[in-house]
């Protein structure tokens, strides 16, 4: 008996952690961390898991375009201050301009970065309110009784 009720117990934990399947999103430097099932997400990841949900899945693709743009343009930025920095730690003469351009495109790729990081939070939290309403895909999980020479036991596949 005492393993029949511990069988029951493992697979309605089971089946509960298997339902469980919201986006957290955790505020660190620079934007947000988001973790599915345990596991840290990029942008093409969260795109993936929310094809499901149209409107989630347009929103993390404003923001993974959005964020593709800020990175490039910030990448571009740096480049512009390191080089006269280089130059000029080498002794040589640094052109200031080119750095003076190059904190214009840092300062002009930080508010698409946080427009990348509002589109990513607004699509988490539109896939988040279609799992708690049950409109998302869920895990099918399946039970059947099977029987063999060794005994009689419970599968459960999902």
């Amino acid at each position: 008996m005492r393993t029949i009720l511990l069988s029951i117990a493992i697979v309605l934990g089971t089946v509960m952690l298997a339902n469980a399947q919201k986006i957290e999103s955790k505020k660190v430097f620079g934007g947000y961390q988001y973790t599915y099932n345990g596991e840290t997400m990029n942008f093409n990841e969260l795109k993936a898991i929310m094809k499901p949900v149209p409107k989630a899945y347009e929103q993390v693709k404003k923001a993974r375009t959005k964020n593709t743009i800020s990175a490039i343009i910030g990448s571009l930025g740096g480049g512009l201050i390191g080089y006269p920095l280089g130059q000029s730690l080498a002794g040589g003469d640094a052109n200031w301009t080119l750095a003076g351009i190059g904190a214009g495109l840092v300062v002009m790729g930080i508010p698409i970065s946080s427009s990348a990081n509002k589109n990513a939070q607004k699509a988490v939290e539109l896939y988040n309110s279609s799992v708690e309403e049950g409109t998302s895909t869920k895990i099918v999980t399946q039970f059947k009784i099977i029987g063999n020479r060794e005994g009689i036991g419970l599968t459960m596949t999902f």
